[in-house]
């Protein structure tokens, strides 16, 4: 019976367990790197570091609404490694003062750490290695905070504007491994001038990263990429290897090809590159166009690569729908990429804790219970893993049960 208790009710709030993750190491080296001690004594980078985390794991959508929280479990703030809670005007400063690559290296040092440990093998079907997965996401702001996007508006209301999270997503561990967060209006291609990729690399992107002079890099560092070609791309086809369009029934590939596209630089054609074009059909009726450097795979291999492109668009969903990315907590440039990069930092640390359950449940249903109980002293594994379900079998039983009776009741 003791036992039980001992497993149910440790020591340590939830919150607590999952700040302690977090090894002291990577905290401390990213405070070398950066001094970032040195002018904010009085909130140092740890204090700074978990006032944030519990912002974001309790959904604050202000300042006020985060230190108010906090306030209310001061008897506990111990157990996060806080004398008290840290005042409004204090955490305001240290957002804005503070820099940001603080926090970007506490990620990537965590990144690094628990790599191996979430990455799985989710994509065996497919005879590759190294996938990464690129896209962009925007948060929309006010003009005032960040410099407006698009033409202004005709009715006389603010034009908003934004920022842009570019992100390469590794799609065997589903995380972000490199991002980048820019003004809204800087254009998606931009982001590929910082990527650093290994030899074997497969990309897979959008329409808007297609650049011809990237593609030729590409080819010659033996990057492997799977695109969707433009509908005003200019090409010449060298090959015919398939062509089933004029059958009208037919789906999956209905064409394949052999094409060159010129390289230019300055507005000179440099070179021409050759490039593999497939044409796929769905059972619906759609028509997807996919160009390649790759001349080895089988062209439905090529279509289901792409195909796995949407793991980066549920994992912006992931994000924006279970952390505070509606409001900040700081109008400037500085305090919004602090939050951006606690919000990854927090993703990461769920998308290990709940791999280190070995629960199936969603990630939406594990982080909602886990806000509802951050101060609660239950143990975090054995809460996520066994009793979500128990609670919400037990709520069923109750509901029925009193419905039942008030049926019986009223006959």
């Amino acid at each position: 019976m003791n036992l039980d208790k001992d497993r149910k009710f440790p020591g340590q709030p939830v919150l607590s367990q999952i700040l302690g993750v977090i090894p002291n190491s990577v905290i401390q080296l990213a405070n070398r790197k950066h001094n970032s001690n040195r002018y904010y004594k009085r909130l140092p980078l740890r204090v700074h570091l978990v006032t944030l985390l519990y912002g974001v794991f309790s959904y604050c959508n202000g300042l006020r609404e985060l230190c108010e929280g906090m306030l209310a479990c001061e008897g506990k703030l111990s157990h996060l490694g806080l004398d008290k809670a840290p005042a409004r005007s204090t955490i305001s400063d240290a957002n804005s003062n503070r820099s940001y690559l603080v926090f970007e290296t506490i990620y990537y040092g965590l990144l690094k750490k628990y790599y191996s440990f979430i990455s799985d093998s989710r994509l065996k079907r497919l005879s590759i290695r190294n996938l990464k997965i690129i896209n962009s996401t925007t948060i929309s702001l006010f003009s005032e905070i960040l410099q407006g996007v698009g033409r202004n508006r005709l009715d006389g209301s603010r034009k908003k504007g934004g920022i842009k999270v570019h992100a390469l997503m590794d799609a065997f561990s589903g995380v972000t491994e490199f991002l980048r967060i820019t003004a809204a209006k800087e254009h998606d291609c931009k982001f590929l001038y910082h990527l650093k990729l290994p030899a074997g690399s497969w990309l897979v992107f959008d329409k808007a990263y297609n650049t011809y002079q990237h593609f030729a890099k590409w080819t010659n560092q033996k990057i492997w990429f799977v695109s969707r070609m433009k509908d005003n791309a200019v090409f010449h086809v060298t090959k015919v290897l398939v062509d089933k369009t004029k059958k009208k029934q037919a789906i999956g590939v209905i064409k394949e090809q052999f094409i060159t596209v010129a390289v230019k630089t300055n507005g000179i054609v440099t070179e021409r590159l050759m490039l593999r074009r497939i044409i796929y059909k769905t059972r619906e009726g759609k028509r997807y166009v996919y160009v390649t450097n790759d001349f080895s795979l089988p062209a439905s291999k090529i279509a289901t690569i792409y195909k796995d492109r949407w793991m980066i668009e549920l994992l912006f969903k992931q994000i924006k729908q279970n952390f505070p990315l509606q409001y900040f907590w700081g109008e400037s440039d500085n305090a919004i990429k602090i939050q951006v990069y606690c919000v990854l930092i927090a993703q990461l640390l769920m998308v290990m804790i709940r791999k280190k359950a070995a629960t199936k449940k969603s990630f939406a249903n594990m982080i909602t219970v886990i806000r509802l109980h951050l101060m609660s002293y239950v143990g975090l594994l054995e809460f996520i893993k066994h009793t979500i379900y128990k609670t919400l079998d037990a709520l069923v039983r109750t509901t029925i049960h009193k419905f039942t009776k008030s049926v019986s009741n009223c006959t």
